[in-house]
């Protein structure tokens, strides 16, 4: 992988045109928490991650890192949790892909988007193209996530667009005021900030696969902000559009871009351009699952090479030299999940449920990311790595860029446990997501507690 293939990557991996839904959902405040989660959470990760990947280019990223700031045992909790966080987001991901792809049909075809049965199918056809292209190599899956960057990226521009046009004819929906675009920390707010910092990760992702990018240590800092920049510009601007076509409380959470993009387009008479922009954010999805896919198969691989998951997971594919084995049990669990989630709620309630377990399950390995760099900061060879990207400011910026980084996510996790306003049983809600991190994360503590038993056994014998 070069440049742009992993610039292209970090937008199809962390770019998603549902963070752009939720943000207009809830209303024109979102202005100012964009801003606020790119300067205090965004940047300061970006830092983080490059400094990281620079001074540890192996494959495996969150684990290696913490296993080379505090031990095995907490790189394996890092991994572990990074790991099982997919089984939640690949359903969120994929329920929120399946939405958009209704527009694809016109607006006619838009009900489908609170069709239960279809979301599902959808759902399962985009996870099924990922684990495929994946399987068969980066050669081939690459092409799956550069195409997911385009496909992302250009579909919000034909929205801001289309939505700037609408403007200029007939005014906005949405009255914006300085007063108005200010946080307002109501239930469905406070639920909401975990979503908009989440919104901005995915950065991590490439790092994982270090021994796959040419020359790391010069592209993955360029691409790391190229394509960061490129992305916080887009959400600000792209809530914004939205909200000039929509007003906030019709906005549809998960397909709400397309939703505001296809009633643009049925005003200028151009219904065509909302079906394109559709089928495109398909592919950008596609590739969003993918990029995924891809670097988070790599923990529980390096992890089995390790011998704390079982070996099976340490298993190369001999025809495509891939961790087959770690993608396709990420695969058929994801689909578990996807599955169960839909008991007993609305696609909107079962949707938030998967949101939030995937929150917490991914903050807590970045909990560990803020720690080690400010731990790994102290070793000497720090300084003496002529190939490392420091974060500027010494030993302070490190403490600035961990520290706010920890505060945020700290936060994030204990936000999501709060039920939405719009969730229909709030303790069902909750028990749902309190049981299902707790058992993820119980179930990763006897694996590798089987696994260290077998080690010490192994360097008995």
């Amino acid at each position: 992988m070069g440049f742009w293939d992993v610039l292209l990557f970090n937008i199809a991996a962390v770019l998603g045109p549902r963070w752009v839904a939720a943000a207009a959902h809830n209303g024109t405040s979102s202005m100012s928490l964009w801003i606020l989660a790119a300067l205090f959470f965004f940047i300061p990760t970006a830092l983080v991650i490059i400094e990281l990947s620079t001074r540890f280019p192996s494959e495996g990223g969150l684990y290696v890192w913490s296993k080379e700031a505090f031990g095995e045992f907490h790189g394996f909790v890092a991994g572990w949790t990074y790991w099982v966080y997919s089984f939640f987001y690949f359903p969120g991901l994929l329920f929120a892909s399946a939405s958009m792809s209704a527009y694809i049909g016109g607006a006619g075809m838009g009900r489908l988007a609170q069709n239960q049965t279809f979301l599902v199918g959808v759902s399962l056809l985009l996870l099924f193209v990922a684990v495929v292209m994946n399987i068969v190599g980066l050669n081939v899956g690459k092409w799956l996530q550069n195409a997911g960057g385009v496909g992302t990226y250009v579909p919000l521009l034909m929205l801001i667009g289309a939505a700037a046009v609408v403007w200029h004819r007939l005014g906005s929906v949405t009255h914006f005021t300085w007063a108005n675009m200010m946080p307002h920390w109501n239930w469905d707010t406070v639920n909401f900030w975990p979503q908009i910092a989440f919104a901005f990760v995915g950065l991590e992702l490439v790092s994982a696969m270090s021994e796959e990018i040419r020359d790391p240590k010069k592209t993955l800092p360029r691409a790391i902000y190229g394509s960061g920049a490129l992305i916080a510009i887009i959400y600000i601007v792209a809530t914004v559009a939205v909200l000039a076509v929509i007003p906030a409380a019709d906005v549809d959470p998960k397909s709400g871009a397309f939703q505001a993009l296809t009633v643009a387009s049925s005003i200028l008479k151009i219904g065509a351009f909302g079906m394109i922009a559709a089928f495109l954010v398909s592919i950008g999805n596609a590739g969003g699952v993918g990029t995924t896919v891809a670097g988070i198969a790599r923990i529980p691989f390096v992890a089995g090479v390790d011998r704390y998951m079982p070996a099976a997971f340490g298993k190369i594919h001999p025809k495509w030299r891939t961790p087959y084995i770690s993608i396709l049990v990420q695969a058929v669990i994801s689909a578990a999940v996807l599955l169960a989630s839909q008991i007993n709620e609305t696609t909107i309630g079962a949707y938030q449920v998967l949101v939030d377990a995937a929150t917490i399950l991914y903050f807590i390995p970045f909990l560990y990311m803020y720690a080690a760099v400010i731990k790994l900061a102290a070793r000497p060879d720090r300084a003496s790595d002529p190939h490392a990207v420091l974060i500027p400011g010494g030993k302070i910026g490190v403490w600035l860029a961990g520290g706010l980084g920890f505060i945020v996510v700290a936060g994030g996790i204990a936000l999501s446990l709060i039920p939405p306003g719009e969730s229909e049983n709030k303790w069902l809600f909750e028990l749902k997501l309190v049981s299902g991190t707790l058992v993820a994360v119980l179930i990763g503590l006897a694996l590798y507690y089987r696994g260290a038993k077998e080690k010490r056994r192994a360097a008995a014998r």
